[in-house]
């Protein structure tokens, strides 16, 4: 059987099991077996141990569970009342008012959370109610809302770019930093996009009476303070060297705890539930990518990887052209899978293929991450869309719709990262140097 035979045979097994419901775990070692089976005579038992164990106590991998974690208890805190109150008046005569108060929510708390889902729940629970009670338009607060979530997978501390660099073994500090330039770049396209829908359509928007002066803006920020401090204590400690992420999240833990603490919102109950949902979600990833490594092991025995991508290679693609095929690649799977398994999934086959075109790893990945974003707001599996449905009781569609001016800015901001690549780089290369 030839390669791209085999190939397609275990792509189509591989989506079959996905499709029966089949844990994304087991669905890639058994994957991952058949390839070996197929194609090798390699000790199939021992390397399935040895993979397994060897990739289950990475050092870099420790930061998932801190980051998840403090997450998990800042979404169970007041921090979403005091943010709203804090953001409120600051934003209240920009064009769009009271919807920047999604974005600039969003962007918050993704800089701590570093989950999109968690995001646009904390987030949603705050702001839903007191745009829909003051006449904002429904599809501009679930757009903005959906749309903005997103930020939760690419500003940093990003869940999906430590399982990015863990899969890849690329330096998850150095993908941080890179993810700051393109996050805030997303920040402002979806101010804008805000901005000047309210100036074309003023009647949407309505009217508000709330006049704030100086003093009431500068009181309103105080309650900014505390979320500020800890953003500063976890992205700041990794972006001057001085921790590790790992270290970064385990400080990031006891600041949330303490915060939460300091607002009144620290239960039996509440550390209950934070440490459960974090346990449930991290053994999910790391089983994810225990499978995910042996998966990518295995296809090194089979040699389908090397030699599809001199398959690839044979058609003489250009750079743009592999990347418009990768990105409509990524939606489309995007659409049936959650982030972190398209991640997991692609890598061992998508990797030699980028690395022979010459593309940097540090780049992909935060391309690989906007592109992930876009189907976190894409039907039929979008995450950000059950989270908002699950918070309105809204049809997912109409959310979807709602959310689409939103999938084309991030569309757009993939077209600028393939065309001025410095955009993700220019970071990473001038704190490398100093």
């Amino acid at each position: 059987m030839s390669d791209i035979a085999t190939t397609a045979v275990l792509f189509i097994l591989l989506i079959a099991m996905l499709a029966s419901g089949i844990w994304v775990a087991f669905a890639l070692i058994i994957t991952g077996i058949a390839g070996m089976a197929l194609l090798s005579s390699a000790p199939i038992g021992s390397i399935l141990a040895t993979t397994l164990w060897g990739h289950s106590h990475s050092w870099s991998l420790a930061a998932l569970p801190m980051f998840i974690l403090m997450g998990e208890v800042l979404l169970r805190s007041k921090l979403s009342d005091d943010m709203f109150s804090g953001l409120a008046p600051w934003v209240g005569r920009l064009p769009g008012k009271l919807l920047h108060v999604n974005v600039f929510g969003c962007a918050i708390f993704a800089a701590v959370s570093g989950s999109s889902a968690a995001t646009a729940a904390t987030i949603g629970k705050m702001s839903i109610p007191e745009l829909k009670e003051r006449g904002y338009p429904e599809s501009l607060i679930l757009g903005t809302l959906a749309g903005s979530a997103t930020l939760g997978l690419l500003i940093p501390p990003s869940i999906i770019l430590i399982v990015y660099g863990v899969a890849t073994e690329q330096s998850i500090a150095r993908l941080f930093i890179a993810g700051v330039i393109p996050g805030l770049m997303l920040v402002m396209f979806f101010a804008s996009y805000v901005a000047v829908v309210a100036l074309v359509k003023p009647n949407l928007i309505p009217v508000s009476q709330d006049q704030y002066s100086l003093k009431h803006k500068l009181l309103a920020i105080r309650r900014l303070i505390p979320i500020f401090l800890l953003i500063a204590g976890v992205i700041g400690s990794i972006y001057l060297g001085i921790a590790s992420p790992t270290d970064a999240a385990a400080v990031g833990v006891v600041f949330s705890l303490l915060l939460a603490w300091v607002s009144g919102s620290v239960s039996f109950q509440m550390l209950k539930e934070s440490l459960l949902g974090a346990t449930v979600t991290s053994c999910m990833i790391a089983f994810i990518l225990s499978g995910a490594a042996f998966l990518s092991v295995s296809m090194g025995f089979t040699g389908i990887p090397r030699n599809l991508a001199s398959w690839i290679a044979s058609y003489e693609l250009s750079t743009y052209a592999l990347l418009a095929a990768l990105t409509v690649f990524f939606i489309l799977l995007g659409c049936f899978l959650d982030g972190i398994s398209v991640v997991v999934l692609t890598t061992s086959i998508v990797m030699p293929m980028v690395e022979q075109a010459g593309i940097d790893p540090l780049w992909f990945g935060i391309y690989l991450v906007i592109v992930v974003e876009m189907s976190q707001i894409t039907p039929p599996v979008g995450f950000n869309l059950f989270v908002i449905q699950g918070l309105t009781g809204i049809d997912i569609l109409r959310v979807a719709k709602a959310a689409l001016p939103f999938f084309l800015l991030l569309l757009f901001a993939v077209m600028i990262i393939v065309l001025f690549p410095a955009v993700v780089t220019f970071l990473p290369t001038v704190m490398t140097n100093n």
